[in-house]
């Protein structure tokens, strides 16, 4: 190997290291990795971000900026209340659920679709009386299969699609990927809805027949301020200052008949006040305790927190990409610059017992919140989470849904035409609905995943150093001393299968950047085609089925589903196995050697 290809090898085996490790954001681990290939001559300095404006980076962008206006302005909803009438039976219930969520994932960002269903998921598993955790994973699934079915159903079909546009000179169209991803979902959905969703764990602790996460009583209690005590005429400014050392926050007074449910800091205490506090059990104990206040009961709390008409409980999930990832409760200070209190916080299905203040939150972490129905709503959209509970999605644009579809399915048909190209197609429809104010200009930019969008942008030039230094041709020739003598299908079978388990353990765009220059160069290596090499990468890039760190998907639904990190292969790996056993023969006829 040339010291060019060996300090590339050493960066990639650092990129992949760092994002298996997750110390920091893929995004950030990205970037580093641009600079340090500029700096090594891997890529030239007047080329380093020519990724951010590539074609691949520019639709992914304009897919999600249409995900976001298109689920804003309801045009999604009706379709996902499809599910409802299917919960009569577990395999139905399930179908239905993937169905809707496959098809709303072919041509919206799959992610968003999650958010989307994750409520109806919730709320038709309670009325059915089923585990939840039966239901969110095969929903997750769902909707990642979707995206095999069209170019901008998920970023690895975009990438490998101008991949192929840099060596071919034509990219694949926007249905070229139906033929082979339609059949892998439709067996994918099959096999989970009859038979997958049986593979799923059930525990203790995880949210079923209807219950809550949280049970909340044992975080919630009312205690009395009798005259003699410590806190009698202290503010409650005070009072924080004299429990700063106890894991306890006050989030409500109850005064006579008067319920606040935001006291201000400044409110002076008053005899025979109620005092609503936020604790674990252990905490409970030793705030009356150094306080000298008196235990009203566990009972009356929760309804002390709800009887306000402007007050409610809210849980939602943290998902990628909030502001809240990697920082600690006490830091957010969301009662003074939100309005709002986190009353408890569950992780992977399981309430945390411990102290709040310190701990740094994660993706897929459940927040139980409580405030104003506005402050709550404010806050879940600035945190960057995913309410687990039916809200208003039209937001008073629901008169624009059909002109917003209309404007959507013009761009994918002029696209599908070859009248432009698909970054022009969908451009045009993100400027047409901003000009006729369909996508307010404030929101222009809020439903794009810019973690990706860097992502993309520092990795494409790296992927390209992959081919311009020839390490591919090392990689390739590997492969093909180890297939040596075996037929072309063996090597295809090979490339999706690591491509799959790259794909379980990095983010799927980062896969397809690194896999799909390696699919072209075996495919040059065996005098064959190289198409059918890049629709096994895209399928494979986008199948990440078997740990949750795979896909965004997965983590989002690992807390409110109560799953550990193991229980994803369980049903991820005979449907990995059956997605093989379909694309293959698939791709085979489709896109012939």
């Amino acid at each position: 190997m040339t010291t060019p290809q060996i300090i590339l090898f050493v960066l990639l085996a650092a990129l992949f290291g760092l994002l298996v490790w997750g110390r920091w954001r893929y995004d950030v681990v990205a970037f580093a990795t641009l600079l340090a290939a500029v700096v090594t001559g891997l890529v030239p300095a007047g080329e380093a971000f020519t990724g951010f404006g590539h074609p691949a980076t520019i639709t992914v962008a304009a897919v999600l900026i249409l995900s976001r206006a298109l689920a804003s302005s309801g045009a999604t909803d009706l379709l996902a209340k499809l599910v409802m009438p299917a919960t009569g039976h577990t395999q139905t219930h399930i179908g239905a659920l993937m169905g809707v969520g496959g098809t709303l994932s072919s041509f919206m960002n799959n992610v968003g679709t999650l958010g989307l269903l994750m409520p109806v998921a919730l709320q038709s598993a309670r009325k059915a009386g089923r585990p939840a955790a039966l239901i969110l994973m095969p929903l997750s699934f769902g909707c990642i299969l979707g995206g095999l079915v069209t170019l901008i159903g998920t970023p690895p079909n975009i990438i490998v699609a101008n991949i192929r546009a840099e060596v071919a000179g034509e990219p694949f169209g926007m249905f070229s990927y139906s033929p082979v991803g339609l059949v892998c979902a439709l067996a994918g959905i099959a096999f989970v809805a009859l038979i997958g969703w049986r593979l799923v764990p059930l525990r203790a602790g995880q949210r079923d027949d209807g219950e809550d996460l949280f049970d909340i009583e044992d975080y919630v209690t009312e205690v009395r301020v009798p005259k003699s005590c410590k806190a009698w005429d202290k503010t409650l400014d005070e009072l924080e200052e004299m429990t700063k050392d106890i894991e306890a926050q006050v989030v409500g007074l109850i005064r006579g008949r008067k319920r606040t449910s935001r006291p201000e800091g400044r409110e002076r205490l008053q005899a025979r006040d109620v005092l609503v506090i936020e604790a674990a059990p252990t905490e409970i104990d030793k705030f009356i305790t150094a306080l000298g206040l008196e235990l009203v009961g566990r009972g009356n709390a929760v309804s002390s927190l709800t009887k306000n008409a402007d007050a409610e409980l809210l849980e939602a999930v943290i998902a990628q990409g909030s502001r809240l990832e990697g920082r600690s409760v006490e830091s957010l200070r969301m009662p003074s610059r939100y309005g709002v209190n986190l009353i408890a916080l569950s992780r992977q299905g399981k309430p945390h017992r411990g102290r709040l203040r310190k701990i740094k939150l994660r993706i897929g972490d459940v927040l139980l919140l409580h405030g104003d129905k506005e402050h709550l709503a404010d806050a879940v959209a600035s945190f960057g989470c995913l309410p687990l509970a039916e809200r208003d999605l039209n937001f008073g644009r629901r008169h624009q849904a059909p002109w917003m579809i209309g404007i959507f399915a013009l761009a994918i048909a002029a696209a599908s035409l070859g009248l432009v190209t698909i970054p022009i197609a969908l451009g045009l429809a993100v400027a047409v609905m901003v000009v006729a104010n369909m996508i307010p200009v404030r929101e222009i930019y809020d439903g794009v995943d810019w973690p990706v969008i860097v992502l993309l942008g520092a990795l494409i030039p790296v992927g390209g150093a992959l081919q311009s230094t020839g390490a591919t041709e090392v990689i390739a020739d590997g492969i093909v001393t180890i297939t040596v003598g075996a037929p072309p299908v063996v090597v295809l079978v090979l490339l999706m299968v690591v491509t799959m388990t790259l794909s379980d353990i990095l983010n799927n765009a980062a896969t397809a950047v690194v896999m799909a220059p390696i699919g072209i160069s075996l495919a040059e290596r065996l005098g064959v085609a190289a198409d059918p090499f890049l629709m096994a990468v895209a399928v494979g890039a986008s199948c990440a089925f078997l740990t949750p760190i795979g896909h965004q998907n997965n983590a989002l639904v690992m807390g409110p589903g109560g799953y550990r990190f193991s229980d994803y292969w369980r049903m991820g790996l005979p449907l990995e196995v059956i997605i093989v056993a379909v694309a293959t023969p698939m791709i085979l006829v489709v896109w012939p050697f």
